[in-house]
């Protein structure tokens, strides 16, 4: 039989959940998605983190605040090469898609040129499974971090033609032998993900859409949230395949994008221009648990 909940939540995590500052997520946060996933809204996370970093902070302060026990989530995480789901009693298989991940001689590379030369300022993921991801290091201003990231990201290309991997990175192609390119170098405000560019968050939305519907969940709506001007895929994809949705830029600095669909930041819910990533994240959510009438 299936079910027909008014929305459902497709969610970036760095920006509109976790903090990008400190990586960690709010306990008001972590009680709303317990008290929206208890009252049947389908939550699903879709990230470029790893399964580790969804369990570590999501999933356990999750289950230590109460999960609800009949509620599933489901995580896709690193733009879609990996997804698993968690209940209160801890998580489910995690799935790889190894075809879509990096050549491990390369990770080694770049697991040996942050060692080498940017570890005072980054650090190498040891949680992805399909991508290549290397991190600000949380004690470290960002401004000089982006400074850094800059040579990183060049240094990655170089290392990428060594390697023969077309690679992108924005505007910027370098194919390989082939003149193929299969590797997406994407710098985001706290990283730099090396992937097939085969990831997104599109496939993100549609490795969510087939979570829901093996449930036999077909939600009336979407809100999709995210902090950056890629995380508009996922509400582009779920728009393309005729599901009604709307897109909450919880940072727009950016710049909002002309869309099909509606879009909201924080000054939808009267806020001001200085909510942004978490906070407003956490706006929304009580928004969402409000027009569901939870707290009376």
């Amino acid at each position: 039989m299936e079910t027909a909940p008014p929305f459902a939540l497709l969610l970036d995590v760095d920006g509109p959940i976790a903090s990008p500052v400190t990586r960690t997520v709010k306990a008001e946060i972590i009680a709303l998605l317990n008290r929206l996933g208890g009252a049947g809204i389908p939550i699903i996370f879709n990230t470029g983190r790893s399964d580790a970093f969804i369990r570590e902070q999501v999933m356990e302060p999750m289950v230590a605040a109460g999960m609800p026990q009949e509620l599933m989530v489901h995580a896709v995480c690193e733009k879609g090469a990996t997804w698993f789901s968690f209940t209160a009693g801890g998580a489910g298989v995690v799935h790889v898609d190894h075809d879509l991940a990096v050549p491990a001689a390369f990770a080694d590379d770049v697991r040996r040129l942050v060692a080498a030369e940017y570890s005072d300022h980054m650090f190498f993921d040891e949680t992805k499974k399909a991508m290549v991801s290397v991190e600000q290091r949380v004690d470290v201003p960002n401004a000089e971090y982006r400074a850094e990231q800059e040579r990183f990201d060049s240094d990655v290309l170089a290392l990428m033609a060594r390697h023969d991997l077309g690679a992108t990175r924005l505007d910027h192609h370098v194919p390989d032998s082939d003149d193929a390119v299969d590797y997406r170098v994407d710098p985001t405000i706290i990283s730099t993900d090396i992937e097939s560019v085969r990831l997104g968050k599109d496939l993100g939305a549609a490795r969510a859409c087939e979570r829901l519907r093996r449930d036999g969940i077909v939600p009336e709506a979407w809100y999709t949230v995210g902090d950056s001007r890629t995380d508009y895929a996922m509400a582009d994809w779920l728009h393309h395949n005729g599901h009604t949705v709307t897109h909450i830029d919880v940072r727009p600095a950016d710049g909002v994008p002309e869309k099909p669909y509606e879009i909201q930041t924080a000054a939808f819910l009267g806020l001001g221009d200085d909510v942004i990533h978490d906070d407003a994240g956490l706006a929304f959510l009580g928004s969402w648990e409000s027009s569901l009438d939870l707290t009376r």
